[in-house]
């Protein structure tokens, strides 16, 4: 399997995924805007993941590559290519799916519940999800779900917080990739985010427990497996 991952900033990678990919034996390689790389070819990967970013989908002028981003998302959906998006790219693959993405009135900033729809019920990741998960989080943004796609889960700050396109497109505004070091990461460059709003925790919160890293891993870890089910046919 060909994985490409779009990476918007330095401190955002693929993180837990890498592990997964490694044990997979698959193939990963990548384009990070930050650094001016140019795109692949579509016929060049198989799944394209779409990370997280500081930046938000509609800062074209401060980060002109975005709108080039999403059309090529676009096509890359149209093609049959197994899509993931995270947080900013979940955004980002709304958007090019034509869905409206705008300020959320929270943000929301550590871990905090989510629960899964009936609706996801009709689609491949019915066995992947509980009815309810602490995740992690980081944004301050929200995107209407597309037409043609199903929302699959909301928390009490965010009531779209992801979404299933067909059998291979997923978009999640939570985070289930996170580990500790990548987290750490995160709060040294993004730190200004923590208002200390409603739904924002402090860092002493936000890494009081350990083992939670484990489990959102194990989510990501089930979904992935799921997609590749869906990328080989079974």
């Amino acid at each position: 399997m060909r994985i490409h991952y779009f990476q918007h900033v330095p401190f955002e990678d693929l993180a837990a995924m890498k592990l997964f990919f490694e044990r997979r034996k698959f193939e990963v390689t990548s384009t990070k805007f930050y650094l001016n790389e140019v795109l692949p070819s579509l016929d060049s990967f198989d799944w394209l993941i779409v990370m997280g970013g500081s930046m938000g989908v509609y800062d074209e002028e401060e980060s002109q590559w975005l709108k080039t981003e999403k059309e090529f998302i676009k096509l890359a959906v149209d093609k049959g290519k197994t899509v993931l998006g995270i947080c900013l790219g979940a955004q980002l693959l709304a958007g090019a799916l034509g869905a409206r993405v705008y300020k959320n009135k929270e943000k929301e900033i550590g871990w905090f519940p989510v629960k899964f729809t009936e609706e996801i019920k009709s689609t491949k990741l019915k066995n992947v999800f509980p009815q309810e998960a602490e995740v992690f989080h980081w944004h301050g943004d929200i995107f209407e779900i597309p037409n043609g796609a199903v929302r699959i889960a909301y928390s009490e700050a965010c009531e779209n917080q992801g979404f299933a396109y067909g059998e291979k497109v997923v978009g999640l505004q939570f985070h289930l990739e996170t580990t500790q070091n990548s987290v750490l990461a995160l709060l040294e460059n993004c730190k200004d985010d923590l208002d200390y709003s409603k739904f924002v925790q402090s860092k002493e919160e936000i890494l009081s427990v350990p083992g939670r890293f484990e489990k959102i891993n194990n989510l990501m870890f089930k979904l992935l497996e799921e997609l590749e089910k869906q990328t080989v046919g079974f």
